[in-house]
């Protein structure tokens, strides 16, 4: 039974990846997993229900990926270009990821945007939870952890995303630069 439901499961993530979540439908779903559309209701309600199945997932890997990258032996400036880089470098290579943003940027589907917007703030939680912790320790001035996490995840989806719209891309050495020029060190000489 639990074969089946993964089953169903990687189906879906492989539509959603194709197709986007409005082309997605239960009888795509059914037919990628070699199932009856009435096999996919024993294990989940609706497309919503699979959907948010897959993303619980696909968070998941992505907190593994940020952990991963998180060396609590580098200074925290190193550290959070570390996830971040990490992080982002996941969002650009995962087909799901990809296809969504293209379908948020293209048809601005509500179920989409609401996912993007749980994904990101996840991903923000993470960096205030760490900016947090090194302001506890020292290693970072007082500040508003949220805000801080807001700004640096900005800073750095603008680095790698929007500024390549026009430019040639930066190396991951210029973001680390850059980054701890704006956030750590400041402009001012």
């Amino acid at each position: 039974m639990a074969d089946r439901k993964q089953q169903i499961i990687e189906a879906a993530a492989k539509s959603f990846s194709l197709f986007g979540y409005k082309a997605t439908t239960m009888d795509q779903v059914a037919k990628l997993a070699n199932v009856g559309k009435g096999t996919i209701y024993t294990f989940f309600n609706n497309k919503e229900e699979l959907f948010a199945e897959i993303i619980h997932s696909v968070i998941q890997e992505m907190k593994v990926v940020a952990e991963e990258a998180f060396q609590a032996n580098l200074p925290f400036h190193e550290r959070i270009h570390a996830v971040l880089f990490q992080i982002l470098e996941f969002r650009k290579k995962h087909q799901l990821m990809i296809k969504l943003f293209q379908e948020q940027k293209e048809m601005g589907t509500p179920a989409v945007r609401e996912v993007l917007e749980q994904v990101e703030n996840v991903i923000l939680n993470y960096m205030k939870d760490k900016i947090i912790i090194a302001v506890e320790n020292g290693e970072v001035r007082k500040c508003d952890p949220e805000l801080t996490a807001f700004v640096m995840l900005k800073l750095y989806t603008s680095l790698i995303f929007e500024w390549e719209k026009n430019h040639p891309p930066l190396t991951k050495e210029q973001i680390a630069s850059l980054f701890e020029q704006y956030i750590f060190i400041g402009l001012s000489t």
